[in-house]
């Protein structure tokens, strides 16, 4: 089984919100061959807490204006590990401390990576 069309026109949304607040490390993964209940797994990083709730925020409020409803949501008052439930898409926002403890890549490292399309940034020399 692969993801659906409509999981990763939501996944790209997802991706480009979370860029916008400076996430860093996005991964997507096709995890529908192994979970029934999902399509898409993004993994996002924060540096500290507010990031990680700012980028969280970014996400849902995007996906909600482009009607695509939150069924659950996990995490926000820590700021730490932050997941929202879309349905076809699962967003886990960590704080980089967090992300390389649950190392959750490796965990689902049988599953496909999902390419992102995400607008190329200009560093500062």
């Amino acid at each position: 089984m692969t993801a659906s069309d409509r999981a990763r026109e939501i996944l790209q949304l997802a991706a480009k919100a979370a860029d916008s607040k400076g996430a860093e490390d996005l991964v997507a993964l096709d995890v529908s061959g192994p979970l029934p209940l999902t399509d898409i797994f993004l993994l996002a990083t924060g540096h500290v807490e507010r990031n990680v709730v700012a980028i969280a925020g970014e996400i849902e409020d995007q996906l909600n204006e482009a009607g695509v409803k939150t069924l659950r949501r996990e995490g926000r008052a820590e700021g730490r590990w932050i997941l929202l439930d879309f349905g076809d898409l699962v967003v886990h926002v960590f704080h980089e401390e967090d992300r390389m403890y649950y190392s959750l890549e490796r965990l689902w490292k049988d599953c496909p990576v999902v390419p992102l399309q995400l607008p190329v940034h200009e560093t500062a020399d």
